[in-house]
């Protein structure tokens, strides 16, 4: 059999190491996020950034770099042990909240370094260079939750061992949605969820997007991207921008794209984040069929025009 390929002839390595940049202040949640980071607020009964872990452990990638605030110390704790707390359980024989307290930190292996400074995801991503060395990572955004049954990270790892190089993930956006996103220019390619990325822009407006294909938070990057992210100048809104650098990268043809069409949540805003909860709560066993029941009867009492009105009890 035939071994995967770089694009510069040597053998694919696999891709062990992912990095989740979770540096950002938050502002969109304030006052929430004022003592509390955005990635720790809870998606049903985890935080959001357990379920990126999450994402990254089911993909076979068992080195996991977090790159932090000062802020963020919450983060490093949700990942660690909990003695007395698991103690406290232990003695009451709690096994499944137990459990539940112990999984955050056997995922994998996690480590935390701080961004010093909020100079963007391109400098977040740099700082994690001396961690990663030089093997091939992922990058996985914090507040971007793929659903747990989709399977783009596997995906993308795959497009990586065949062709080498850099994978990203792309979404069709709507039009008036694109100056959201960084958006790529791209080539088709023999696979119809696969496409040639041949330019990068950073947040276009509707008129000056190459395509409808947004940028999503999910990239597998080779090392490489360190020593472009070094030259790179700070661009739209004075940041280090990673789209800038993966452009200059796609220049060579090394960069594909996987066309994702499934379930993502944008935890970052603030309405997303409330369709989230209320999509994974439910598909929950425990939780779905009680809330799904609550919920016909709040949208009905909605349509009828009743929420809000509160009957007076019998005298």
């Amino acid at each position: 059999m035939t071994s995967p390929h770089s694009s510069a002839g040597t053998p694919a390595r696999a891709v062990r190491k992912a990095v989740v940049p979770a540096a950002g202040l938050g502002t969109r949640f304030l006052p929430a996020t004022k003592a509390t980071p955005k990635e720790m607020l809870p998606v049903v009964d985890k935080p959001a950034i357990q379920y990126v872990v999450e994402e990254a452990a089911a993909a076979g990638l068992d080195d996991i770099l977090m790159v932090t605030g000062r802020h963020k110390r919450a983060i490093e704790d949700h990942f660690d042990s909990a003695f007395e707390l698991e103690q406290a359980l232990a003695a009451k024989g709690d096994a499944v909240r137990l459990d539940a307290v112990r999984d955050p930190a056997r995922l994998a292996g996690i480590h935390h370094i701080r961004q010093g400074e909020p100079l963007g995801l391109g400098h977040a991503v740099l700082c994690a260079r001396r961690h990663v060395g030089d093997q091939p990572f992922a990058v996985l955004l914090g507040d971007d939750l793929i659903d747990p049954r989709e399977t783009l990270l596997s995906r993308m790892l795959d497009v990586r061992d065949r062709h080498g190089g850099s994978v990203i993930a792309l979404m069709k956006v709507a039009p008036e949605q694109i100056h959201l996103y960084g958006c790529a220019a791209v080539e088709t390619t023999g696979e119809d969820d696969v496409v040639r990325v041949t330019g990068l822009v950073e947040k276009p407006s509707r008129r000056d997007a190459p395509s409808s294909y947004a940028v999503i938070g999910r990239y597998v990057l080779e090392p490489a991207v360190f020593d472009t992210l070094e030259r790179t100048p700070p661009g739209r809104g004075g940041e280090i921008q990673l789209t800038d650098a993966l452009r200059e990268l796609a220049t060579s043809g090394t960069v594909h794209g996987v066309v994702f069409d499934g379930l993502r949540y944008d935890t970052g805003d603030k309405a997303d984040y409330l369709r989230t909860v209320v999509r994974l709560a439910c598909d929950r066993d425990d939780l779905g069929p009680e809330f799904v029941a609550w919920l016909k009867e709040f949208v009905a009492a909605l349509d009828g025009g009743t929420v809000g009105e509160h009957s007076r009890p019998a005298a």
